[in-house]
Order: structure tokens, then sequence, then C-alpha cells
């Protein structure tokens, strides 16, 4: 995997993944000897099931175990990892349909049972083809005409939207197809579920025929209700893989939108239910019966697969939700846990996250730097404050956010134990790594170059900036110069024909005047004017001072014309080789000091960005140079339409969590769940939220 802007780099990632693949993530290190119990919690790859992880997540907690995890895992790979003891628990096990897994002899439990004969499967078409062509039964699709009627890909194939590859479920319907008969007419499309499920309910929108396998408790019920959008299609007969059991129970009543009641689904209907390791279990009794006594019903998990998928899917939401489950129940929960442990902290109702199972809150100081940090309405936001509530969730612990007004006082703080971590765009130095440590880089990016937009100078601001180049350019010199030359050669001329000539006036002051005006014509238009010199010594003069003062008028112009020269070249910054000649501001001891400084530039120091984007709007400086998510989050939002950033990102910069150097237990666990997000793909999801989609 490559960390680009959204990842943690190549090099990092393998030598995390190699140092810590033969070890379980909590038991690479030695904990504390006041450290709480560690769970090792799995969960399935279905995120219809992740509600409940949370829920016992939780539940753990207030007995006092620090959960690592729940980390996402194939179905085969848990109960491997399960039965060799690198894994504790899962919540997620779907009975019968996963006996096959389940070794023998291996030291692995069934605890208790979540939902109790709820979890349905089966195949459905959508209710207007069955009515239209009589379609009940599964075993229909044997006529090639009726299977053309779902064939979406013009294989001549009816295209079954089944299980992902890796699920047991794949082998049931691989078995249904070869049992019916149903090979050469049906196609068991594979792949990534809820996209297919969401192509199937398009396809169902716009009035096309749709066959597909689903389970229950799943959204697609709620999006696809049976009897109102699609109907059950029953099986010729009862059949199952050998190793499946519950071939007896594929006769389930009362089901809605089925020709038949008894309907013959040909799935037994599944017990949902915790699977443990058994010396995990013989070890921490008060887990086994917490395991034995909860029940989720199945009603209450499709109402949050429903609120999931209409919007409230993201990392935080599903923690919510298990939260609001668990503070609605507070009675049946504290029941619960006063049978496992009557020294389990009890729900509150006030919160069920309140103190995570007796684990004191993960002290954060935080330092205000949008989009890392937000502060409004007295409530703090922004990439590293949700990543910083994942990675405290991970851990079974709240977050305690308090803020500091600089990177120096956060440093100390943590390596004081003041704080147990520090946030806010804090960029990862060789200096600061002296005395602090650092977690992988939760952001690899760089700097940029922030600018006032064409828009928003106008007329005034071109003024502004012709008149600074005027100024800051050899041309006021050379004004001084051509007044000088002009006022010396008035003098000289009105000295040598005031007497003779009456073109200029004898007196000093009128005089004076006259042979100004004389002075500046004869120069610029190289001795055409209506004042001449009439004395043998007057046009001796003239006649140097047209040669000279040609001389002085050109250099003049030139100085001008380079002015604007240079005004028109320096007007436009597109990148950093157009840096040299500006003035830049940027923030004192930032990555951009020192890349300015490296480039003999001489920055306008501000101690923070915010008096940088005050001094580019008061024209006091032509550009800011800065990390490039801050710039950019500022011109999108705050800058909308009076600046832009312009060029590529240069010169590396990474951001990480602040931790104090003996905490390399935290460092750890921060650490493996950074790579667990990235493998679900929460990282990015929460990358994209506050920076927007980049392109790998």
């Amino acid at each position: 995997m490559r960390f680009t802007t959204r990842c943690v780099s190549g090099l990092m990632l393998m030598t995390l993944v190699l140092g810590f693949s033969a070890v379980p993530a909590s038991r690479a290190v030695d904990e504390p000897s006041d450290a709480p119990p560690t769970v090792l919690m799995a969960r399935a790859t279905w995120d219809t099931g992740w509600f409940q992880a949370e829920i016992y997540r939780l539940l753990l907690n207030r007995l006092g175990y620090q959960v690592d995890g729940p980390r996402t895992m194939e179905n085969q790979a848990f109960y491997g990892a399960v039965a060799a003891g690198d894994v504790d628990v899962w919540v997620n096990g779907w009975f019968p349909l996963h006996e096959s897994l389940v070794a023998s002899d291996g030291p692995v439990e069934l605890v208790g049972t979540q939902v109790d004969d709820g979890a349905l499967q089966g195949y459905f078409i959508d209710r207007k083809t069955a009515e239209e062509f009589g379609i009940t039964n599964l075993g229909a699709l044997a006529d090639p005409a009726i299977a053309a009627k779902f064939d979406a890909d013009g294989d001549g194939l009816a295209d079954l939207i089944g299980c992902n590859l890796e699920w047991t479920c794949a082998e049931t319907v691989d078995h249904h197809i070869d049992t019916y008969g149903l090979s050469s007419a049906v196609e068991h499309v594979q792949g990534e579920y809820s996209p297919l499920i969401r192509e199937t309910i398009r396809r169902f929108k716009a009035g096309q025929p749709i066959l597909f396998y689903t389970f229950t408790p799943n959204w697609t019920v709620g999006e696809l209700v049976p009897g109102t959008d699609v109907v059950w299609l029953e099986t010729p007969f009862p059949s199952l893989p050998s190793g499946q059991s519950g071939v007896d129970r594929t006769f389930v009543p009362g089901l809605a939108g089925c020709a038949n009641d008894p309907c013959q689904t040909g799935w037994p209907p599944n017990d949902i239910r915790a699977v443990a390791n058994s010396d995990f279990l013989a070890a921490n009794p008060s887990v086994r019966t917490l395991l034995e006594l909860v029940k989720v019903p199945l009603s209450d998990i499709l109402d949050q697969n429903t609120r999931m998928v209409a919007g409230e899917g993201d990392p935080a939401d599903i923690r919510r939700h298990a939260r609001e489950w668990i503070e609605k129940n507070e009675r049946t929960v504290n029941d619960w846990l006063a049978a496992a442990d009557p020294d389990a902290v009890p729900i509150s109702g006030n919160g069920a996250t309140s103190q995570t199972g007796g684990a004191e809150a993960l002290r954060v100081a935080v330092r205000p730097l949008a989009p890392f940090v937000t502060y409004q309405s007295r409530t703090y936001g922004g990439f590293e404050i949700e990543l910083a509530e994942l990675l405290a969730a991970g851990l079974g612990r709240d977050v305690d956010v308090y803020a500091v007004d600089t990177v120096a006082k956060q440093l100390d703080d943590v390596q004081r134990g003041e704080a147990d971590a520090a946030i806010g765009g804090i960029v990862i130095t060789e200096s600061r790594e002296e005395v602090v440590d650092f977690t992988l880089p939760t952001i690899n990016t760089g700097l940029t170059i922030l600018v006032p937009s064409e828009s928003s100078e106008g007329v005034f601001g071109k003024i502004r900036g012709f008149w600074r180049t005027i100024v800051s350019s050899d041309l006021p010199w050379m004004v001084v110069i051509f007044a000088l030359a002009v006022l010396v050669a008035a003098h000289l001329i009105w000295l040598s024909e005031r007497r003779n000539n009456p073109e200029f006036a004898e007196q000093y002051g009128r005089g004076i005047w006259d042979s100004l005006y004389w002075s500046v014509v004869t120069a610029s238009t190289v001795g055409y004017g209506d004042k001449v010199a009439r004395g043998h010594a007057g046009r001796l003069f003239a006649l140097f001072w047209i040669a000279t003062g040609t001389l002085v008028f050109a250099t003049f112009t030139a100085a001008i014309a380079s002015a604007l020269a240079v005004e028109e070249i320096q007007g436009t910054i597109a990148g950093p080789s157009d840096l040299p000649g500006h003035r830049i501001a940027t923030v004192v001891d930032s990555p951009g000091q020192a890349y300015l400084s490296g480039l003999g530039i001489g920055p306008i120091l501000v101690d923070d960005i915010e008096s940088a984007y005050d001094v580019l709007d008061s024209g006091g400086a032509d550009a800011v140079v800065f990390d490039a998510p801050v710039l950019r989050f500022h011109a999108t939002r705050e800058g909308q339409g009076e600046v832009v950033t312009v060029g590529p990102d240069f010169e590396s910069v990474q951001y990480g969590v602040v931790l104090s150097e003996d905490r390399g237990d935290l460092r750890e666990s921060f650490n493996l769940l950074l790579l667990d997000f990235i493998e679900s793909g929460a990282y990015e999801r929460l990358h994209d939220k506050w920076f927007g989609a980049s392109a790998d």
C-alpha cells in the first residue's frame, strides 16, 4: 500500500506490517501492570454487522477491558485466527452458515445468541416480472426464455447478484445453481456486494427486471421491500452443501412476498452469535457471562442499517448509533453488566461513553489550525479532532480536548505528562523528534503558495502594485537626477538670454519659470519649441543641452519602461520559481520559513497564519507560503474570491500525532489503528471530508 496524500509511506507501512504481523497488536509489547486487560476483537466485512460489534465493544469497556479493534476480517481468516489465539472474539457469527468454518477440535466456542432465528437469506426478483410471467421458483430460470429476462450483460445467462467470494454464502449459492440444474442458465455475479446491490436498485427504479440474493438484517430489504417491490423465489427442494446443517429448517413461515406459506427459501434461518477463543473465555469469565446475555433485536439492527445507508454511515455515526442504543436500553444493559461483574461501570443515562470502562479519557492538547483543528460555537472539530476520536475509540477511551497557543506549549505538556497527545497541524521535524515522539504521518503533503485573486485586486490593487514597483526601483533616483539637470539647465539658459531675449523674462521668478519650460521642452523634443535661444552663448548651450538632455530624458524614460516591465513580469506568481524578487510572508519557525531562507528569500515573518492572511490582504506581501492543506482550506472558505492557491505542492511536509517518548505502547497502538483505518477505508472517507478527494 502506498501512502500518498492520504496514506502512510510504503516504507513505513511495510516496516509496521513486517514488524508486527507475527504478534497480536495489543500484545506486541508488555502492558504496564496496572493497565486494563485487553480484548482482541474482530468484526465481519459486511458493514451491516458493525453496529452490533460497536455495542459489544462499549459493553466490554464497561467491564473494565481495553478493546483492541474491532478489526475487520474475512470469515475464514477470523475463524483461523480465533482458533490460534491471535484474536479473542467477534460477534458476527452466523449459524448454521458458518459451521463448516469452525474446527471440530479447535479451542473455539459459540457464546450466547444475539439474534435468534432472525437472520434470513434467499433469492428475490422484482414483483412486476414475477407477476407478468408467473415466476415463483428459482427452478423456472432453467427455461432460457425466463433466464433471458434477467440477462443484463448480453451473455445469454440470467445475472444473479450474489455473495462476495470470501463469504460463506457464496458456497451455498453455487451449490444451489449446480444442484437445481441451472449452470447453463444462471451466472453467479460476485464482487463487492454493496455497489452491486446499489446498481441492482438503480436498475429496479429504471423498470428493469432484477434477480439477486440478500440477507437480513440488511438495509436492502428496506429499499426493495418483500411483497411490495420484490418477491421471494422458492427453491425446488431443500439442499445445502455438505458440512451445513439445518436443511430441515429451510421452510420458513410468515414471509411476505412468498407464493407459499411456509416458504421454501432454500436457506435455514441463522442465529447471530458471538464466537470466542475457549482459553480466553476461561481466563475472563465476566466476558463469557456478558456474551451469553446480550441480545439485540432484529428490528433495531434493521433500523440502524437503514439510517446508515441514508447518510449516517461514517464511523462516528455508527459509534453514535451504538451509544444511543445503549442509553435507550439503560436498565437492561445495566442488568447485563451487573450479572457479568458487580464492579462494572453502569450506564448513567447521560452518555454511554462519558467514561469508558474505567479507562481515563485520552487528554489531547490542541492548537486551532483549520482544517486540522477548528473551534466554532464552543465546539472543536476538524480533521485531526475526528481522527483523534477514532483513535481513542479504538482504545475504548474518550477524548478530553483542551487548547493551548503554541506548539512549544503542546510539546512541553506532552513531555510532562499533562497531555497524552497533541495535535493541530504539528509538522514532524528532526528537532521535535529529539524531545518527543510521533505517530506515523497522518498527512503527507507539502507547501503551496497563496496569492490575491485577479478579481480581488481591481483597479486600485493594480495601481498599488505599480506604485510599489516604482518605489522599489531606481526610478525615484532618476527623477531626482533629471529634475536637478533641468534646474541647472534652466539657470544657465536664463543667465545667457535674460538681457537680450524677451522670451526669457529678466526678473528671476518669471525668468526661471520660462527657462524651466524651455529646458524640459528642449530635452524632450530635441530642440523644437516655442522659446529659442538667440545669443551666441545661449545657442551654444542649447546645442549642448539638446545632446545632454536627450541622454538624460532617454535614461528617464528607460527607467519608467523598465519599471513597467518588472511590474508585468513580477505581477504573476505561478509557482515556486516565481518567488524570488517578491515579498513573501510565512509563519515563524515553519517549514515555509526554512524553505524561503534556503532560497535566499528574506520572508516577512508573522506569528500565526491568520496574521499572514492580514498582511497579504493589506498589500504588505505579494504571496504567502505555508502548508498546502491550510492554505487551500482558507482559499475555499474564508478567503474564497479574494485569494487563490497557485502552482504545485513543493517541499515535503508531514504531520503526526505528538506523543511522549516513554509512551511506546500508545504509539504502537495508534500506528496499528491508523493502518486499520486505511485498510477499512475510514481514513480515506475522513480525508476526503476535510480535504476533498485527491487522485492517487
